[in-house]
């Protein structure tokens, strides 16, 4: 058994998702743009744009481990639109992220009450029940957010994963295969592929795969980012297999 992690959390393999952006001017200007060209009143535009940058601000303060004022500013925004599935699938994660479990999954689910189609929600509440440890009820939220949006990178290769952690390596091969052919995250699909040849007891594939995820993987000072975690991880687990005989 690997060590299941989430991406984004402190931990390296779960791929999390979630919607609001990086707060920056550049986003809301585009934001003003885009509220002007549909022709929103000045006081509904102001509006909308304080809450484009909550939800931007939130996450950022998520991202520096400042997670009590992160989800207090979440909750600002599900009272005043309680009907918001986002911002309950937002707010989960961040409650994952801080170690409070039960509110995460409490947050989910609401988020699929407002919203059965939130491709995310499904992919964030499986990330939850494969770190419990529930690998089964993981795998049937994957399978819901694929049946929704078969395109979706992020839940293949969590998928992958959570087979690989039910010791079934052929499907996990083949789900992180399927993930490689949409050209996105390439660096960690690498490396989880190469994890599981590893795993598996096929060294050739694993160091080949881990080199190839070496190449794709973003080079960061920041130990506390999820790039910087999994490129750490395989440096590691190429040198158990390069240095095996010495």
């Amino acid at each position: 058994m690997n060590n299941c992690c989430f991406l984004g959390c402190g931990c390296e393999n779960h791929q999390s998702c979630i919607f609001a952006k990086n707060a920056n001017h550049s986003n809301n200007y585009n934001l003003c743009q885009l509220l002007n060209n549909h022709f929103i009143s000045p006081k509904e535009s102001q509006y909308m744009l304080e809450e484009g940058y909550l939800r931007s601000y939130a996450l950022q303060l998520a991202k520096e481990g400042n997670y009590a004022t992160a989800i207090a500013l979440l909750s600002h925004l599900i009272a005043h639109h309680p009907d918001n599935a986002i911002d309950y699938n937002n707010r989960g994660l961040i409650y994952f992220q801080s170690g409070d479990n039960s509110k995460a999954l409490s947050d989910y689910n609401k988020a699929l009450d407002l919203n059965c189609k939130l491709v995310s929600a499904y992919n964030n509440r499986a990330n939850y029940y494969a770190a419990c440890g529930q690998l089964n009820d993981a795998l049937a939220d994957y399978e819901q957010a694929l049946d929704l949006n078969p395109r979706y990178v992020r839940a293949w290769i969590n998928k992958g994963i959570t087979f690989r952690d039910l010791e079934k390596y052929s499907d996990a091969i083949e789900s992180l295969e399927v993930a490689l052919l949409f050209g996105q995250l390439e660096g960690n699909i690498w490396a989880e592929r190469g994890r599981t040849y590893h795993l598996w007891g096929d060294w050739n594939c694993a160091i080949a795969d881990y080199r190839r995820a070496l190449e794709k993987l973003p080079l960061s000072t920041n130990r506390n980012s999820s790039g910087y975690r999994l490129r750490f991880n395989v440096d590691i687990w190429l040198n158990e297999l390069l240095f095996f005989d010495e």
